[in-house]
């Protein structure tokens, strides 16, 4: 104990000693640096992405016809989602199968939280005012980040839209109004203001209600088929966000305002012959962030982030409103505060060096009995180096992650853990004039468990380890612009990837059937290929096609017991095979788009038997969009159809999806 505080005390005097000497390197080096500018703008520019990296941004979110965060992520490759029930239902996102608390998911650059149970529920974030969502295998292909940019398997960029002013106008303003099928009434503002040439703000707000109705078809093998109606999926939710934007000489500076109000209905799982259900849940969320960078000289950047988050969390279950329910009336509040510093120096115009450090603090309070009320401090260390060549990209860093939990209650915590995890990543571009690239990475990560894996209530286990991922990838990339043909131009990517997962955290039952407890057993190992196409054609001269392709195999195999009866099976929700495709065709003012995702066959358990059994599953989705000038206004009128075959799928297992439904969206612009 005493000798990791001491190590915590040296690396936070380290990176005090750090930040001081890269102010000084920066104030006695930057006359002497200027001559270089050209070069090293030029080097900057030839850099490209050297960890697998998927992106949507722009239009594009728009066309697929997706209500939000979670929808969108369909579309990349290596990406499976659950989704319990449709649009009420809890919607989260597993990259490359290590599990859902191995991904990071950052708001503006800086990561949203929950230390209770290490989930972010992507359903809440809506697409209304989002620039683009990014997903990387790993890290971001930078150096220059927070050292919680190097601590997840798997990153989720959410980048909100910048305020853009042009033709001398001091405002933008985005009005947009979303109905259809389900009894949907969803309308949204978006108000961009200049305040002066520096500083600029945002305002959005979103509301949506939604009464989560839709038929189903339920059947039972040997017994009947029917049609059903979805029941309690209901949601009345409401978004609020402000931001400002400064710029300043060599930098810039961003306040983000977050909250989130909604009360909803647990569509639930359909199980015999159970088709209604009357759990509910209210939940509070809020932050405050900002972030500023700034480069001091040529060679020395800065960059530091602050963020405070609140989150409230009511869930009831009420017996006199459902007989089958155990009387539940649980409350939950987080708290979180986090900063974070940065530093680079740019050694040379081809070597770079970064120190980051970060530190959080959560605590969280329940109505729980026998609740121990945890506090965790968490402190994360990063040290990286980037080498930048003509035909080669080097990166490495090592993060150093120091954990310390006290209970405010009576209980056994969970030890101090100070763990130091690598990284090393290469890209080889054997060719000048051919954008051909070669690249590889290894990565080293841990998840700590969560503080209701350590302290809840008759089921956290104080004494868990941290799960382990070991992270193996081999890819190529490939672009070429074409000038005289109708094709402008083709992007693909390809990567083999091995992963490991060790110490994997599972619930098993004790003598009490209400009474489980997490334990360190599983061991996964997963196997896979993803794979991308991207190109663009020009039909004549108003008319453009686009279209994008992703396919991913996967072989995930449970190793955790070798006396086990099925033990190497797929684990369970992993299909071998899945895809997606999406076509948008723009001609004046008309703009079309079909999308297409398949996910074939699966397992709901990791017991790979015919009981368990799920088919493979697709949906279509398709969009016709009309834009029309008025003045200096635009008016944009779409009507989506989504699921368009009407297929009946689950994505888990007893929640059943919405068949064909029907959306028209009016946006105006001035």
């Amino acid at each position: 104990m005493v000798k990791q505080k001491s190590r915590l005390v040296w690396l936070l005097s380290f990176w005090a000693v750090w930040n001081h000497a890269c102010i000084l390197y920066a104030q006695n080096s930057t006359d002497s640096l200027q001559h270089l500018n050209e070069v090293l703008v030029t080097a900057r520019a030839l850099q490209k992405d050297i960890i697998p990296v998927q992106s949507l941004s722009g239009e594009q979110l728009q066309r697929l016809g997706s209500h939000n965060v979670a929808d969108a992520l369909r579309y990349f490759s290596g990406v499976q989602l659950k989704d319990y029930g449709g649009i009420g239902g809890l919607k989260t996102v597993n990259i490359r199968s290590m599990g859902t608390n191995h991904v990071g998911v950052f708001y503006d650059g800086i990561e949203l939280g929950n230390a209770q149970n290490g989930t972010v529920d992507l359903g809440r974030f809506s697409l209304d005012n989002m620039e683009s969502v990014t997903l990387y295998n790993g890290q971001k292909s930078a150096i220059f980040q927070s050292a919680k940019d190097f601590g997840s398997a798997g990153t989720i960029y959410l980048q909100t839209r910048i305020p853009k002013f042009e033709d001398n106008k001091k405002y933008n303003v985005k009005a947009t109004f979303k109905t259809g099928s389900f009894g949907v009434v969803n309308p949204a503002i978006l108000w961009e203001q200049q305040i002066n040439e520096k500083l600029s703000s945002s305002f959005s707000a979103e509301y949506l209600y939604t009464t989560g109705k839709y038929k189903f078809r339920y059947a039972t093998e040997g017994g009947y088929d029917t049609t059903a109606v979805r029941q309690n999926g209901d949601v009345n939710a409401l978004r609020i966000e402000h931001g400002l934007y400064g710029n300043i000489k060599n930098g810039y500076w961003r306040t983000k305002l977050y909250a989130y109000f909604s009360d909803r209905g647990y569509p639930g799982a359909i199980v015999r012959n159970k088709f209604t259900h009357e759990d509910r849940q209210n939940d509070a969320n809020f932050f405050a962030q900002a972030l500023f960078r700034k480069d001091f000289s040529e060679r020395y950047h800065f960059l530091a982030s602050a963020k405070y988050a609140y989150d409230y969390l009511h869930y009831l279950a009420d017996p006199n409103k459902d007989e089958s329910l155990m009387y539940i009336n649980n409350r939950y509040r987080q708290q979180e505060l986090y900063v974070s510093t940065a530093n680079c120096v740019d050694l040379t115009p081809y070597w770079s060096l970064n120190l980051s450090a970060d530190w959080q603090f959560n605590l969280l309070n329940a109505n729980l009995k026998d609740f121990v009320y945890p506090r965790r401090n968490t402190g994360l260390f990063a040290a990286a180096t980037a080498f930048h060549f003509d035909c080669i990209q080097l990166q490495a860093s090592v993060l150093g992650t120091f954990v310390s939990d006290r209970l405010k209650e009576n209980g056994q915590s969970a030890s101090d853990k100070l763990e130091w995890t690598p990284s090393v990543i290469l890209s080889y571009r054997p060719f000048k004039k051919i954008d051909l690239n070669f690249r590889a990475f290894y990565k080293q990560i841990f998840r700590m468990p969560t503080l209701n894996d350590l302290y809840y209530t008759f089921v956290g286990n104080a004494y868990l380890d941290p799960e382990y991922t070991h992270q193996y990838n081999i890819g190529v990339t490939y672009r070429k612009d074409f000038k005289n043909l109708w094709m402008k131009h083709i992007e693909l990517q390809a990567d083999v990837y091995y992963n490991e997962v060790k110490n994997k955290i599972v619930a098993t039952p004790t003598s009490n059937f209400f009474r489980w407890t997490m334990v360190n057993l599983g061991e996964v190992e997963i196997r896979g290929i993803d794979v991308a196409v991207q190109t663009d054609w020009k039909l004549g001269k108003e008319a453009l096609l686009s279209g994008r392709l992703n396919y991913t195999y996967q072989k995930a195999q449970d190793f955790t017991d070798p006396d086990n009866e099925f033990y190497g099976g797929q684990i369970p929700y992993i299909p071998w095979h899945s895809g997606s495709a999406a076509v948008n065709f723009n001609w004046r003012s008309w703009e079309a788009s079909y999308s297409f995702i398949y996910t074939g066959e699966r397992y709901s358990s990791q017991a790979n038997l015919p009981v368990n059994y799920q088919p493979s599953w697709y949906t279509s989705d398709c969009s016709l969009s009309k834009r029309q000038r008025i003045r200096s206004q635009e008016l944009k009128l779409t009507l989506e159809v989504n699921n368009l075959l009407n297929q009946q799928y689950e994505v888990v297992s007893c929640y059943p999806m919405p068949g064909i439904n029907f959306k028209f969206i009016v946006q105006y612009m001035f």
